[in-house]
């Protein structure tokens, strides 16, 4: 064998080792991709039925609550409730040109919600079998987030049986904002386990926390339709802690500080495009960017 050639093979092999040792981040960042400009106005619809969960159960119900209400004026609601104190305000009805059923639930703002991420005396527990039947009792989530979605739990299943019913949908999307977006999320488990096979779910949120361990994440990964929205430097999405055993499902779409949105492959991905490289400490998080904007919306009942 020539000495060229062997120069050749040992730079091939050598140029092999470094791909396979590459860092996960390395590899993370070259996976990313670019949401579309259609693609980004797409969830414009599910991100205003989000802000519409702050606002009144009253105002939900006739869907008259200014520009949140507005932006998707052919809605039909079904039912609300909640008191926007001891129970999160949220809605259910049905989108006429989106076909299926809506599900939100009304988050909270940051002065609140930072307490429930880092208070010790919140932490992992299994679901209630009785909301949860044949759920491993390996899957463990937030005992706060848990006592929040179990509240409304079987009110907003009566409403999403009577909207399938009255529109004649087998489609459900669950919404929701910080808190919220929890909330949705455990919907997300509760509802198929009670709803006809063949219904079809999707869960979209925004600036949502890590809700429960690894197992309760592989689980959303492996059954449900996610896609959680982070903004720039929120740093609402890396918490509760890894450390604690909080894991974050795939599906992460991260607005940077150029505008672009990009698509986050995988579970926490550590790349600095999305929230966990961009933000690995609280210090390094700004809580004005929980609230957004998302493509022009803030999470408010405006």
């Amino acid at each position: 064998m020539s000495s060229v050639v062997l120069t050749v093979l040992l730079g091939v092999i050598a140029l092999a080792i470094n791909i396979v040792n590459a860092s996960p981040s390395l590899i993370a960042r070259e996976s990313i991709t670019a949401l579309t400009t259609s693609q980004i106005d797409a969830f414009t619809p599910y991100t205003y039925y989000a802000s519409a969960g702050y606002c009144t159960s009253t105002q939900t119900l006739a869907w008259d609550c200014g520009s949140s209400c507005g932006a998707n004026p052919d809605f039909k609601p079904v039912t609300s409730g909640g008191n926007g104190n001891s129970v999160q305000y949220w809605f259910v009805g049905y989108d006429p040109n989106l076909s299926t059923v809506i599900v939100s639930h009304q988050g909270t703002n940051t002065s609140e919600i930072l307490p429930i991420l880092t208070d010790a005396n919140f932490f992992l527990t299994t679901l209630d079998p009785t909301l949860f039947p044949g759920i491993s009792p390996n899957i463990e989530v937030h005992n706060g987030f848990k006592d929040a979605q179990a509240a409304t739990a079987t009110a907003v299943l009566s409403a999403v049986k009577t909207t399938m019913s009255t529109y004649n949908t087998t489609s459900v999307t669950t919404v929701g904002h910080s808190l919220g977006g929890a909330i949705a999320l455990l919907d997300s488990v509760y509802l198929p386990l009670w709803l006809p096979t063949g219904t079809t779910f999707q869960t979209i949120c925004y600036g949502l926390p890590r809700v429960g361990n690894q197992n309760f994440a592989n689980y959303i990964d492996a059954n449900d339709h996610l896609t959680h929205i982070n903004n720039q430097e929120d740093p609402i999405p890396i918490l509760p802690s890894l450390t604690l055993g909080y894991v974050a499902s795939a599906g992460e779409v991260h607005i940077e500080d150029s505008g672009e949105w990009a698509a986050c492959p995988g579970q926490d991905n550590p790349s600095i495009q999305c929230t966990d490289g961009d933000v690995p400490q609280l210090s390094d998080g700004n809580l004005n960017d929980h609230l957004g904007p998302y493509n022009g919306v803030e999470m408010v009942c405006s």
